[in-house]
C-alpha cells in the first residue's frame, strides 16, 4: 500500500509518497525540491561522521581516524601495531581520531613528529655538574677535575682524603656511590638505572638509564644494552645512534638521496643548489646571469629557463637566438607584394588597389570617388578606370574632360610607330602619330574602320628584335618599313594589333598540339578636304579610302602568310609572330623595351624608352613623356611650348599646365580661376566642378568640396546630399574617412561593410568562405583573415580525405570575442547533425596552440559569427595522413610535452616547420628529402627527442 502525505506549502495539490516520488494533478510540475538534511541536521550520521547532501538524499563518511560506515564510526588506534608503533620511535599514544608520538626522558620529539633526539642537558646550567657535565646520549653525567671526586648526589665533587680507607680516600675505588660500613670499610653503590658489577666496585649501565645510551630501543643482555633502531632507520657505526636512510622520506632530501656510513647525503640535479640544512634543492635562476644567453626574452622554470623572442622573431635550434621571421617567404601571406621588416612586414598593392584585411588587395572603384573627376561617364576597370564621353565629343589629352571636334588634338603626319606591349596576350596599340596641334582637323565626316584577323599555324606570339642577318636576308621581299600602301593619300589615325596564341590539338594523332596565333588588326582612316572635288564628292572620297584601307590589309595578309610580317620601329625591326624553326638561335636578345645589364634583362623605366639604334634606354627629351615601362618611345606633351623637364614620368611633369583651383579651354596656361561656387582639386583640367545645391565656396579658386559652404559639417562615415542639404550615412559597402565630403568610398574588390556608417576601408570584409576539402594537406579560414571577421556569417567546410586516411587538424591559436557570450563559435563533427561525434568546439580566444586527430573518418566544419563583436579568427591547417598510423599520431599529439614548452608551442606556430611536418606526414616517403642537418637546423633538439621517442615506442613496440 502506498503511502501519501501532503506537501500543502509547495504544492497543495500534490503528494509526496515514502519512495520519494511527488505525484501532482496534470498540469501540475512534479518536481520535489532538493531538502538539505545536513543543514537541518535530520541526518542520522554518526557523530564522528561528516554529512553530506546529495540530491535527494545525503551521505555519511566517516572522518579521518575513524572507521565504520558512517552511521557508525570508530576510532582506529593506530599505536595498535607493535612493529610498526604507528611511525613512533619510543612511545606511541593513541588518542580519538588520531595519535602523538612522544619520548623517553633526556630525548625530544622531532620536526616529523615520529623520530626522537637526543636532548644536550650540558647546554642547560651545566647539566647542574658543579664542575664537569659530559652530555651522553639520552643522558648525561657530571664529572670532577684532579684531587676531587664526585658526591653521592652525583652532581657536587668533594676533595679527597689520603688518610685511612674511607669514603673520603681517593682510592676507595666505588665507581659511583661510597657507603662507610659499621667495620670501617668501605661499601660500593650505583646510581638508579645501572647495577653492581661482579667486583662490587664497578657499575653497568642499564636500560633503565637514559635508554641505555640508545637513540631509539634498548636491549638489556649479559654483556650490557644493545641498541636497536626503529623500522626504516639504521644504526651508526657508534652502535647507539640512528641514522636516516633514504628509504624513509627519501631521507628528508629534496631531491636526490644516497646511503652512506655516516648517514644521508642529498644531491640536487642541474639547475638547482644544495641548500646549508644539506637536504633542501633551491632552483638556480639563469636568467640573473647575463639573460640566460637569450636574445629577447628569458623564463625561469623550475631547474631550467627558456628563451623566448619577440613577436615576429623566431627561435633558432640552440634555443637561444633569435632570428626575424621572414614572412614573405610564407604562401599566401600578400595578394600583390609583401615587404619584410626585422619583427614585421608590410603589404603593398599595385596600382590602382588598395588594402583590406591587413594583406589582401581589392580592386579600388575610382568611380564610387567623386565620379573618379571624370567630366561626363566613368567606367570602373580592374585596376584602373576610365572617363567616357558623350556621343559628339572626345576625352581630352587629361583622360578626364570631354571636348568637341574643335580643339582635339589630332595627328597632322605620317612618320612614328607608338607601341604598348602586354606580357601575357602580346597586346600592341599603335598610334601613328608625329606631332601635336590645336587647330581642328579637316575630317570631313567619322573615321573609317576596318578590322581583319589573320591566321598563323604553329607560330606563338612574339615580339623580340629580328636580328640583323635576318634583316638582310628579308631584303626587298618584306613590306618596308610597316608602312601601308594608303599612306600618301590617306590619313591612317589609329592602328591596334593584338596577337594572341593558343594551342590546338590534332585530331586522330598522339602528337602534341600545335602552336596557333591570331593577329587581329583595327585601322581608323580621316579622310582629307582636299580629295573631294566637284568629280568626287565625299561619298565618293570615303569609297575611295575604303578600297585603299582594303588593299593595305590584303598586303599584310600576304606578308604574314610568306612569314614575312614584321614592324619597324625606331630603327629597330621587330618580328609580331616566329615559328618554333626560326628560333634556334639559342640565347636571343632581350625582349621589346629592356636591355642587357650585367647579363640579366633590365625593363626601360618610366620617363624613358628604349632606341634600337644605340640599343639602351634613353630620357625622354623635353616636350614628350612616358608613364609606362618597356616603351620604344615617348609621347609628345599636348602642350607644344616644349616646357617640361627631360625624363617626365607623365603629363603633369609636361609644364605649363593649370594649377588646381583653376582651368582653361586646353588645361593649359594662361588660366582662370574658378568661380564662387565651384573648385577643381586637380591640375590640367578645363572645367570646376559645381559644388551644387545653390552652394557657394569660400573663395575662388577652391580646390575641393570642402571648401563649399554647406549647411551643416558631416563627420566621416557621411557623405552631404546637396539636394537634401543634409548628411547622410554611408550605405553598407561604402565607407569615407574624412570630414566634410560629398561621396561615399566604394569597398575594394568583393568586400563589403557590417554596418552603414563606415568611417574605414578596414570596416571592408571579405565574406568569402567555406567549400569542399579533400586533398592531402589544406587551411581552413575565417573569412577575410588575418583581418576581423565579418559579422553574421555563416562557413560550412566538408573535408573528405582519400580512402584510408584520417585527419590531423592543428590549431595554432584562435581570437573569438568572449564578450559574447559564445555568439562566434567553430564547431568540428562528424555531419551537420548535432548529435554526431563532435572533435572540437570553441567560441574563445586561445593563444596556445593545440593539435588533435579527428574522431571521424569525415569532418563536417561551421564557422558563425552573430553581429555583435568581432575578431582576428583563425588560419588552421589540416593534413590527412595513413591510418596505419593512428596510434603513433595519437600518442604525439596528446603528450603533454608538445605544448609545455614555449619551444614547442612556436613550432606549431611557424607555417613554415608546420608545412614540412605535414608534408611528411601526408608523404612519408618524403622524409627522406630532408637531410639530418636540416631537421636539426629546423627543429630544437628537445623536439627531435619527443618525436624520436614516440617513434621509436611505436616501431619496436616490445623492445
Amino acid at each position: 500500500m502506498l503511502t501519501l502525505l501532503t506537501f500543502p506549502r509547495i504544492y497543495p495539490w500534490c503528494f509526496v509518497s515514502r519512495v520519494s516520488l511527488l505525484i501532482c494533478p496534470l498540469g501540475v510540475p512534479s518536481v520535489l525540491p532538493d531538502v538539505d538534511e545536513c543543514a537541518e541536521a535530520t541526518d542520522d550520521c554518526h557523530i564522528d561522521a561528516i554529512c553530506q547532501n546529495t540530491p535527494k538524499s545525503y551521505k555519511c563518511i566517516c572522518k579521518p581516524g575513524y572507521k565504520g560506515e558512517g552511521k557508525q564510526c570508530e576510532d582506529i588506534d593506530e599505536c595498535e601495531n607493535d612493529f610498526y608503533n604507528g611511525g613512533c620511535v619510543h612511545e606511541c599514544i593513541n588518542i580519538p581520531g588520531n595519535y602523538r608520538c612522544t619520548c623517553y626522558d633526556g630525548f625530544m620529539l622531532a620536526h616529523d613528529g615520529h623520530n626522537c633526539l637526543d636532548v644536550d642537558e650540558c647546554l642547560d646550567n651545566n647539566g647542574g655538574c658543579q664542575q664537569i657535565c659530559v652530555n651522553t646520549m639520552g643522558s648525561y653525567e657530571c664529572q670532577c677535575k684532579e684531587g676531587f671526586f664526585l658526591s653521592d648526589n652525583q652532581h657536587t665533587c668533594i676533595h679527597r682524603s689520603i688518610e685511612g680507607m674511607n669514603c673520603m680516600n681517593k682510592d676507595h675505588g666505588c665507581a659511583h656511590i661510597c657507603r662507610e660500613t659499621p667495620k670501617g670499610g668501605v661499601a660500593c653503590e650505583c646510581r638508579p638505572g645501572f647495577e653492581l658489577a661482579k667486583n662490587q666496585k664497578d657499575c653497568k649501565l642499564t636500560c633503565n638509564y637514559g635508554n641505555g645510551g640508545c637513540q631509539h630501543t634498548c636491549d638489556d643482555t649479559d654483556t650490557g644494552p644493545v641498541c636497536g633502531c626503529h623500522q626504516k632507520y639504521a644504526l651508526h657505526s657508534d652502535g647507539r645512534t640512528c641514522i636516516e636512510t633514504c628509504a624513509v622520506n627519501n631521507g628528508g632530501c629534496d631531491r636526490t638521496c644516497k646511503d652512506t656510513a655516516t648517514g644521508v647525503r642529498c644531491s640536487c640535479p642541474v639547475g638547482f643548489t644544495l641548500q646549508p640544512d644539506g637536504k633542501t634543492c633551491k632552483d638556480i635562476d639563469e636568467c640573473l646571469v647575463n639573460n640566460g644567453g637569450c636574445d629577447h626574452f628569458c623564463r625561469n622554470t623550475v631547474g631550467s629557463f627558456e628563451c623566448s623572442c619577440q613577436k615576429g622573431y623566431k627561435l633558432l635550434t640552440d634555443e637561444r637566438t633569435c632570428q626575424d621571421i621572414d614572412e614573405c617567404s610564407f604562401e599566401r601571406t600578400c595578394d600583390h607584394t609583401c615587404i619584410n621588416y626585422p619583427g614585421s612586414f608590410e603589404c603593398l598593392c599595385h596600382k590602382g588597389y588598395t588594402l583590406y584585411g591587413l594583406t589582401h588587395c581589392g580592386d579600388i572603384d575610382e568611380c564610387s570617388i567623386s565620379n573618379g573627376s571624370c567630366d561626363f561617364g566613368c567606367l570602373n576597370t580592374m585596376g584602373s578606370y576610365e572617363c567616357v564621353c558623350p556621343p559628339g565629343k572626345k576625352l581630352h589629352w587629361n583622360k578626364k574632360d570631354c571636348v568637341g571636334k574643335c580643339g582635339i588634338v589630332t595627328p597632322r603626319k605620317l612618320s612614328i610607330l607608338y607601341l604598348k606591349i602586354s606580357s601575357r596576350f602580346c597586346f600592341i596599340s599603335i598610334p601613328i602619330v608625329a606631332f601635336f596641334n590645336f587647330t581642328s582637323t579637316d575630317s570631313l565626316a567619322p573615321p573609317i574602320k576596318q578590322k581583319a584577323r589573320f591566321k598563323i599555324k604553329d607560330a606563338k606570339c612574339h615580339l623580340r628584335p629580328r636580328s640583323k642577318e635576318k634583316t638582310k636576308d628579308s631584303g626587298k621581299q618584306a613590306v618596308s618599313g610597316g608602312q601601308f600602301p594608303c599612306t600618301d593619300n590617306c590619313q591612317v589615325t589609329f592602328v591596334n594589333l593584338k596577337c594572341d596564341s593558343s594551342k590546338k590539338k590534332r585530331r586522330g594523332r598522339k602528337s602534341p598540339s600545335k602552336e596557333v596565333s591570331h593577329i587581329t588588326a583595327e585601322f581608323e582612316v580621316e579622310m582629307k578636304s582636299e580629295e573631294v572635288s566637284d568629280t568626287c564628292n565625299i561619298d565618293c572620297v570615303r569609297k575611295r579610302m575604303e578600297q585603299k584601307l582594303q588593299t593595305a590589309i590584303k598586303t599584310l595578309r600576304k606578308s604574314i602568310n610568306k612569314q614575312q610580317f614584321y614592324i619597324q620601329f625606331s630603327g629597330t625591326e621587330y618580328e609580331v609572330a616566329q615559328k618554333p624553326a626560326k628560333a634556334t638561335e639559342g640565347h636571343e636578345a632581350c625582349s621589346t623595351g629592356q636591355v642587357l645589364q650585367d647579363g640579366k634583362c633590365v625593363t626601360c623605366s618610366t620617363g624613358t624608352f628604349y632606341s634600337g639604334e644605340h640599343n639602351q634606354c634613353v630620357p625622354c627629351s623635353p616636350g614628350t613623356y612616358q608613364d609606362t615601362e618597356g616603351q620604344l618611345t615617348c609621347e609628345p606633351c599636348p602642350s607644344n611650348d616644349g616646357q617640361g623637364v627631360a625624363g617626365a614620368r607623365n603629363v603633369s611633369e609636361c609644364g605649363g599646365q593649370c594649377s588646381p583651383g583653376h582651368y582653361s579651354s586646353d588645361g593649359f596656361k594662361p588660366c582662370t580661376v574658378c568661380p564662387l561656387g565651384t573648385y577643381q582639386p586637380e591640375p590640367g583640367r578645363t572645367l570646376c566642378f559645381p559644388c551644387g545645391g545653390g552652394l557657394v565656396t569660400k573663395y575662388e579658386g577652391a580646390v575641393s568640396f570642402q571648401d563649399c559652404e554647406t549647411k551643416v559639417h558631416c563627420s566621416p562615415g557621411h557623405y552631404y546630399n546637396s539636394t537634401t542639404h543634409r548628411c547622410i550615412r554611408c550605405p553598407v559597402g561604402t565607407y569615407q574617412p574624412e570630414f566634410g565630403q560629398n561621396y561615399c568610398i566604394t569597398c575594394p574588390g568583393n568586400t563589403s561593410t557590417d554596418f552603414d556608417g563606415s568611417t574605414n576601408v578596414t570596416h571592408c570584409k571579405n565574406q568569402h568562405c567555406g567549400g569542399e576539402l579533400g586533398d592531402y594537406t589544406g587551411y581552413i579560414e575565417s573569412p577575410n583573415y588575418p583581418g576581423d571577421y565579418p559579422a553574421n556569417v555563416e562557413c560550412i567546410w566538408n573535408i573528405n580525405p582519400p580512402p584510408k586516411r584520417r585527419i590531423l587538424i592543428v590549431v595554432p591559436e584562435i581570437f573569438l570575442p568572449i564578450e559574447d557570450e559564445c555568439g562566434d563559435v567553430l564547431v568540428m563533427r562528424k555531419s551537420a547533425s548535432p548529435t554526431s561525434i563532435t572533435t572540437y568546439e570553441t567560441c574563445q580566444t586561445y593563444e596556445r596552440p593545440i593539435a588533435f586527430t579527428s574522431r571521424s573518418r569525415k569532418l563536417w566544419i561551421q564557422f558563425k559569427s552573430n553581429e555583435g563583436n568581432s575578431g582576428k579568427g583563425f588560419q588552421v591547417p589540416y593534413v590527412t595522413y595513413d591510418e596505419d598510423y593512428q596510434q603513433l599520431i595519437e600518442d604525439i599529439v596528446r603528450d603533454g610535452r608538445l605544448y609545455a614548452s614555449e619551444n614547442h608551442q612556436e613550432i606549431l606556430k611557424d607555417k613554415k616547420l608546420i608545412k614540412a611536418l605535414f608534408d611528411v606526414l601526408a608523404h612519408p616517403q618524403n622524409y627522406f628529402k630532408y637531410t639530418a642537418q636540416e631537421s636539426k637546423e629546423m627543429f630544437p633538439r628537445s623536439f627531435i627527442k619527443l618525436l624520436r621517442s614516440k617513434v621509436s615506442r611505436f616501431l619496436r613496440p616490445y623492445k
